[in-house]
């Protein structure tokens, strides 16, 4: 499967089976040996959804960041019908559609896409961030509340302290503490960054909060828009 920003593919899924087919397909396409966009610099976009389940409505937003002052530059929304149901592991393809559609919306290339959700921290090490990185190019980092079903020690109390997020031996992300003695936020490569780089973006983008800045500003737009459209 192949697609463009802001084109939804033809052949998307409707079912478990074919969901998890198209994931065993698309994972070995994920770029683990590049290191990323540096810290910094360039651009950085955060993704995010909102759900009404209710009258089966999804509202997606993109905001454009300054790496390096995180002024916002350039932002968009979409909204659409729920394109797949709630099957925890599958959840990409919930989102995916209206979140391309977001992105084919931006006046400009977004740089690094961090994602509110995981990259290969996934049971089938194809989270949204992997995903949406393999079907768009773009490097993407995901950047989680939780740890899903993984396991980590708990990090150091100071800002930056980061603990390899497990399954079983593997690490598949970090347990990363972005705020003195705040729960951590949990970091996983998506595509073309690695995990180093992944956490230093982390850490820019969260100056004065736990999470990202751009993930705080695409969830407060998509909401927005949600409420909007179902008003």
């Amino acid at each position: 499967m192949t697609t463009v920003p802001g084109r939804i593919p033809v052949d998307w899924p409707a079912t478990e089976d074919e969901a998890r087919a198209v994931q065993d397909a698309l994972r070995g396409r994920v770029v683990l040996d590049e290191p990323g966009p540096p810290p910094g610099t360039g651009r950085v976009t955060g993704v995010d959804v909102a759900y009404d389940d209710e009258r089966d409505v999804v509202a997606a937003a993109a905001v454009v960041l300054d790496a390096a002052t995180l002024d916002v530059l350039a932002e968009a929304t979409k909204v659409g019908r729920i394109s797949f149901p709630y099957v925890p592991g599958l959840l990409a393809f919930r989102e995916i559609p209206t979140v391309l559609a977001a992105l084919g919306e931006l006046p400009c290339d977004p740089g690094l896409v961090v994602c509110d959700g995981y990259g290969i921290a996934h049971p089938r090490r194809f989270g949204l961030a992997s995903h949406l990185g393999v079907l768009t190019g773009w490097p993407t980092i995901g950047v989680a509340k939780n740890p899903f079903i993984f396991s980590y020690e708990e990090p150091g109390a100071a800002r930056g302290s980061g603990t390899p997020l497990l399954a079983g031996t593997e690490e598949v992300g970090r347990a990363l503490r972005t705020r003195d003695g705040v729960k951590p936020v949990f970091v996983s490569v998506g595509h073309r960054v690695n995990l180093d780089v992944a956490c230093a973006h982390t850490l820019r983008l969260t100056s004065g909060y736990r999470l990202p800045e751009s993930t705080r500003r695409a969830d407060a737009l998509c909401r927005r828009a949600l409420r909007e459209a179902t008003a």
